[in-house]
C-alpha cells in the first residue's frame, strides 16, 4: 500500500510558517511522519504540497520522495488531484503532515484492519474523551452510534475511486499519539509535553 502525506496546508493558525517543517525537538513535524512510514509496511510515500509550502516541497524532494503538486483548494479536492496525479489504483494511506506522535506500528494494525473489513474505504477517529482528558478542543466532532470521536488525520481509500463517495469503516482508536495533531502553539507544546514522558 501506497502513502500520501498531505503537506500542502498554510499553517495560518499556527504563525510559524509552513506548519509541515516547524520544529519539534530540532526535527520538522513532517519528518516524524515520513520517518513512521519508512517503518511500516507501506511501499511508495507520496507528499502532497501546494505553492504555500515551496519549502516543504524542496524537503521531500531533496530526501528523494515522491512529489505531487497541488492546487490549494482545500483538503479534499487536494487529495483527490494528488491520488489522481500519483496513478495510484490501489488502495491508499492518507495522512496529515501534522502528525508527529504517529508510529509505524499504529500504522501497520489500521492496515491490518483494512484488509480485513470489506468496506473500500477506513477513517480513523479518536473518542473525544482522550481530547477532553488532554485539555484539548478538536474541530471537528461528529456521534457516531452515540459516540463522540473526533477524525484523527488518517484514512485509507481505494484510489481507482477516488473521485467517488466511498463508504468507509469508522477505526475509532483510543491513542494518545493519534489524537494531537499540531494546529496552533498549544498543540506543539502538548507534544513536546507527551515526547519528555510527562503525559501518558
Amino acid at each position: 500500500m501506497d502513502a500520501l502525506v498531505m503537506a500542502g496546508g498554510r499553517g495560518s493558525r499556527l504563525k510559524m510558517g509552513e506548519k509541515p517543517l516547524v520544529m519539534l525537538f530540532g526535527r520538522p513535524l513532517i519528518e516524524y511522519v515520513t520517518s513512521a512510514l519508512c517503518e511500516s509496511s507501506v511501499n511508495r510515500i507520496i507528499v502532497a504540497t501546494t505553492d504555500y509550502d515551496p519549502k516543504t516541497r524542496d524537503w521531500a524532494k531533496e530526501r528523494e520522495l515522491d512529489v505531487v503538486e497541488t492546487a490549494g483548494r482545500g483538503f479534499v479536492a487536494d487529495m483527490v488531484s494528488a491520488v489522481k496525479s500519483a496513478r495510484v489504483i490501489e488502495p491508499i494511506l492518507v495522512i496529515m503532515a501534522d502528525l508527529p506522535l504517529i508510529r509505524a506500528d499504529i500504522i501497520d494494525d489500521i492496515i491490518e484492519v483494512y484488509e480485513q473489513r470489506p468496506e473500500p474505504a477506513l477513517s480513523v477517529h479518536t473518542p473525544l474523551r482522550l481530547h477532553s482528558s488532554l485539555g484539548r478542543r478538536p474541530d471537528s466532532l461528529f456521534n457516531y452510534k452515540g459516540q463522540l470521536i473526533v477524525p484523527a488525520g488518517v484514512n485509507i481509500l481505494d484510489g481507482a475511486e477516488i473521485e467517488k463517495e466511498q463508504e468507509d469503516y469508522h477505526l475509532i482508536l483510543e491513542r494518545i499519539e493519534l489524537a494531537v495533531n499540531v494546529n496552533v502553539p498549544e498543540d506543539l507544546r502538548l507534544c513536546e509535553k507527551i515526547l519528555q514522558g510527562d503525559i501518558f
